[in-house]
């Protein structure tokens, strides 16, 4: 929480394998949600993204059934941010940029 706001962090994610780690591991702290949204990868990202799950409960991790691009990712974040009334939603890339 920052300032009594709920804040959200949308992370679209498409074979990230090499740097979703640093992105979740440098997540500041206040930081409520980080709604992990995988696109379909095919590499380990879906794997190390369940390891974090375990020992971080402000994860949300979805999984797309079908690639919808990084648009379609960071609209399931933002949807799931405004249902579950999150006051702030902000994007930061899978691969930490």
């Amino acid at each position: 929480m920052y300032k009594r706001n709920k804040i959200s962090v949308v992370v679209p994610c498409y074979n990230e394998e090499t740097q979703i780690s640093l992105v979740i591991e440098t997540m500041p702290e206040y930081v409520d949600r980080i709604i992990i949204i995988d696109d379909c990868s095919d590499d380990n990202t879906v794997q190390i993204i369940e390891s974090f799950v375990q020992n971080d409960d402000r994860i949300v991790f979805i999984k797309h059934d079908i690639n919808k691009g990084v648009g379609g990712s960071i609209e399931t974040g933002y949807i799931w941010a405004r249902d579950h009334g999150m006051d702030v939603a902000v994007v930061m890339a899978g691969d930490a940029q």
